[in-house]
């Protein structure tokens, strides 16, 4: 695919090869962007790419098809539903498993 930019490059990730939520928390502004809309966050961002992992690059919005809030109150909230679609898209190799993937024993 044809990026509006090199995933690895500077607009990517900032020169060195950063991953998933790393690269879209860069996205935003804790401090001024939230409240956010989910849909205009994806009008924005939604062609950039995103990369996984050392092998995978997929565009924003493919991620964010999973993503349920229309609007996130803070960068914390928006890291979690990134997260959850993230695990539900089977963007990530690693899944944790148990009752309570959230909770992980010291």
């Amino acid at each position: 695919m044809d990026w509006p930019h090199d995933p690895d490059g500077d607009e990517g990730s900032e020169g060195m090869r950063k991953f998933d939520m790393a690269v879209i928390a860069k996205k935003v502004d804790e401090d001024e962007d939230f409240p956010l809309e989910r849909d205009a966050f994806v009008e924005a961002h939604g062609d950039e790419p995103i990369r996984i992992n050392y092998q995978s690059v997929v565009a924003l919005r493919e991620i964010f098809e999973y993503v349920e809030p229309d609007e996130f109150e803070t960068i914390v909230d928006m890291h979690k539903a990134v997260g959850a679609a993230m695990r539900k898209g089977n963007f990530w190799d690693y899944h944790p498993v148990g009752s309570n993937p959230e909770q992980k024993s010291a």
